[in-house]
């Protein structure tokens, strides 16, 4: 399957074929012409603006600007309102992300050696780690160091050392660490983690603004007292199966807290294996059966996934919150041989991303559960030649599709095979 390109080169004569192609397109309406603009994907949308200069004025009004966001914004539970991104291990020189669109049903490819080159030696090993907004994280194998990407302003800079000091990419857990763009749409961020040192849960932050951590131990919560605020973040500092430590930080609390919570006994789950994921005070158990293929490779199949969370409060036991229905799990249910996952929660929706990997062929399931609307969706995404893939890192960002570059030469799309 071919994917489509997220460069910063420039065309004439195909700027100018655009430009005819779809000048009838100025004589509509203008509320006509934003309801086709706001449809294509952020980097379609770039795109047009690059090669198409005529509609450079529309879309980069601030009339324009603010419907798209909002549009991306309130596109609920829909695929529209996350990307799901994939970093491809390939030669350092062709080093990208891979992002998929779901309303586009395409996979868009976003070329990040460029960028990286300055702040990164050839030959070195990189893991993507988060993403939010502008900011694409990585983490370096070989200088044990953070890196950050900012997409508009196609700049890449190393974070100084944590607390902990210099960090390989194994010791990075994807359910203890979470990257937040503040404020909101713009080029700042915040990288949050939660480990345990000396048997005790600390909490890390790292703030782009002052380019400094840092760090405070978490105290145990005082029971399922304390509510968690619109903008509190949890963390898991350590998890062994259903068993997991918790931190919580933000309204409500003076200083990050943490508990152990429970999962309750599920009649349904049976002799099944249990994939524990978390993220975002929220968790999923993934259940699979066993079964015997005729190569003889014992491979499983999902039997069940349940979501759990804490409601409004902090430093209570899980709770079951949603069972996927069993005519979505038939639509995705293949073999497989090892399982991975992430989970996220994004005003009001909860992504779930399960990786698996059966003979070297990668599949991958995006879950979504509206909170509010008690309803599941299932967006299939297509392969594009995961066979024999080196994935070296995958995230969800809901705020991907609210990027903006601020020049026209930041980001445009080609298509290529």
């Amino acid at each position: 399957m071919s994917d489509h390109h997220l460069t910063g080169d420039h065309h004439p004569s195909p700027a100018s074929a655009a430009t005819t192609a779809l000048g009838p397109l100025l004589l509509l309406p203008s509320e006509l012409l934003h309801d086709i603009l706001i449809r294509l994907a952020l980097p379609e949308l770039l795109r047009v603006r690059s090669v198409a200069r005529p509609f450079s004025h529309v879309i980069s009004s601030p009339d324009f600007r603010r419907l798209y966001h909002l549009s991306s914004a309130s596109s609920g539970s829909g695929p529209a309102a996350a990307w799901l991104l994939v970093f491809k291990k390939l030669r350092p020189r062709d080093a990208a992300l891979r992002g998929f669109h779901g309303p586009s049903g395409r996979w868009f490819r976003i070329p990040v050696s460029a960028i990286l080159a300055p702040a990164v030696p050839p030959g070195e090993d990189l893991y993507f780690l988060a993403a939010s907004g502008s900011s694409f994280l990585f983490a370096a194998n070989g200088r044990r160091e953070l890196v950050v990407v900012d997409l508009s302003a196609h700049a890449a800079r190393r974070l100084p050392p944590s607390p902990l000091g210099p960090r390989g990419t194994s010791s990075w857990r994807r359910f203890g660490l979470k990257l937040v763009a503040d404020p909101p749409g713009s080029s700042q961020f915040r990288f949050l983690f939660a480990e345990l040192v000396n048997n005790m849960p600390f909490l890390f932050e790292y703030q782009s603004e002052t380019d400094m951590w840092q760090s405070s131990e978490a105290v145990q919560a005082d029971g399922a007292s304390t509510a968690a605020g619109p903008d509190g973040t949890f963390l898991c500092a350590a998890h062994a199966g259903p068993d997991c430590v918790m931190v919580y930080s933000g309204q409500g609390v003076e200083r990050p807290v943490f508990f152990r919570p429970l999962f309750p006994h599920n009649p349904n789950a049976g002799g099944a294996d249990r994939l524990h994921v978390y993220g975002d005070g929220s968790a999923a158990v993934v259940r699979s059966t066993a079964i015997d293929e005729p190569s003889r490779t014992r491979v499983k199949v999902v039997a069940g996934v349940d979501l759990y969370g804490f409601g409004s409060v902090v430093g209570g036991d899980w709770q079951l919150v949603s069972t996927v229905p069993g005519e979505l799990i038939e639509g995705f249910r293949k073999p497989y041989a090892v399982m991975t996952g992430l989970l996220s929660e994004r005003e009001g929706v909860v992504r779930l991303v399960l990786i698996s990997n059966c003979r070297g062929a990668w599949d991958i399931v995006w879950l979504s559960y509206d909170l509010s609307r008690r309803e599941w969706r299932w967006v299939p995404v297509p392969d594009w030649g995961t066979k024999g893939l080196n994935m070296a890192g995958i995230a969800v960002s809901s705020t991907f599709s609210r990027l903006w570059p601020p020049a026209a030469s930041s980001c445009t799309t080609t298509s290529s095979q």
